[in-house]
């Protein structure tokens, strides 16, 4: 595996979660934790992007961001913080999905993100290359259980859905297949934080 690239293994379940993690919060690492456990995975690569092309204003400079997050997780060893797109160069996570797929050959990977998300998916670039490359994980999100249930993507590939119970086969079989899973929350969100100054110490790249 080239230089400054995680590794990984044929056969290994790893959760993709990305984001501008601006900054990277309780929040990030309860849905992370979470799902390790409800989707069976061995790890989960948190991939903090140059930028979010759906935000308007730019995040604060990336190694900046992948301290904190590094910072917020703890040491522990199943959560690797990357900064994947910079290095592959990609700015959509179809692409950036597609590269990591030709990279790691037998890597069995999945799509990670809260209900929020989920909410506004199929505004995303080339969002239906993305249900249908890998298994999409949806993790409960404050105030948004409900309409990530009404999302137009969760409505469009309602067959492909599994059921919360089944959510540890997320990865057992071929996208499309997503699952969205209760979890407990917490109410943080890194717009707060950032509203409350304090994070940002140095000018946005």
């Amino acid at each position: 595996m080239r230089q400054g690239f995680p590794y990984a293994r044929a056969g290994q379940r790893i959760g993709l979660l990305g984001g501008s993690f601006d900054p990277a919060h309780e929040g990030h690492v309860l849905i992370t934790r979470e799902a390790l456990r409800r989707f069976n995975l061995d790890r989960v690569w948190w991939i903090v992007s140059p930028g979010n092309p759906l935000k308007a204003h730019g995040p604060a400079p990336l190694d900046q961001r992948i301290a904190s997050a590094r910072a917020s997780l703890g040491g522990d060893p199943r959560v690797v913080v990357t900064d994947l797109e910079a290095r592959l160069g990609t700015r959509y996570t179809a692409d950036t999905i597609t590269r990591l797929r030709a990279l790691y050959p037998g890597v069995d990977f999945a799509w990670l993100m809260g209900a929020d998300n989920l909410v506004q998916f199929d505004r995303w670039d080339h969002w239906r290359t993305i249900m249908e490359s890998v298994p999409v994980g949806v993790l409960a999100r404050p105030g948004w259980r409900m309409p990530g249930r009404w999302a137009r993507a969760a409505r469009i590939y309602a067959g492909a859905e599994l059921p919360a119970v089944a959510s540890q086969r997320l990865l057992d079989g071929p996208a499309p297949r997503w699952c969205f899973v209760n979890i407990p929350m917490s109410s943080l969100s890194s717009t707060e934080i950032r509203e409350k100054g304090g994070w940002r110490t140095s000018t946005p790249a």
